[in-house]
């Protein structure tokens, strides 16, 4: 069985637009905070990974569905899971619900790199510590 990180937010005043819908380009803010959540909850930070490997981890592309708006104040529960890693990166599937309706899908293509921008290898204790979370859907 396969694992989910999970991470939740609630929805402020300044993440909304004047009629209390979420601004769209703030769902991306909320899925970065759950993938550097998902990084602690396997003992990891960034600043550890830039420290310890020399890396850095960025998003090459992500692709975004919207399904739903969510509102001010309301409780988001975002789940993330790995769908898969090559050498140099991976993809992370996430998506953001508001009780049982479904906000946001979105598919993730991060890539480690060196301080110079270039691509380098996943270093293997994260590819070995995210293991548990490889999967192709989501686990609701």
């Amino acid at each position: 069985m396969h694992e989910n990180f999970y991470h939740n937010v609630k929805v402020y005043y300044e993440d909304t637009d004047a009629g209390g819908v979420v601004y769209y380009a703030n769902y991306l803010k909320y899925l970065e905070r759950a993938r550097t959540e998902a990084l602690s909850t396997i003992g990891l930070s960034n600043i550890q990974i830039k420290e310890k490997f020399g890396a850095l981890i960025i998003v090459k592309s992500c692709n975004i569905e919207y399904k739903k708006s969510a509102q001010l104040e309301d409780e988001l529960k975002i789940r993330s899971f790995v769908k898969s890693v090559t050498k140099t990166s991976f993809f992370m599937n996430q998506i953001i619900t508001n009780g049982d309706s479904t906000i946001v899908e979105a598919q993730v293509h991060l890539v480690f790199v060196n301080e110079k921008g270039k691509p380098v290898k996943v270093p293997e204790i994260i590819f070995d510590n995210f293991k548990p979370y490889f999967c192709d859907t989501i686990k609701l």
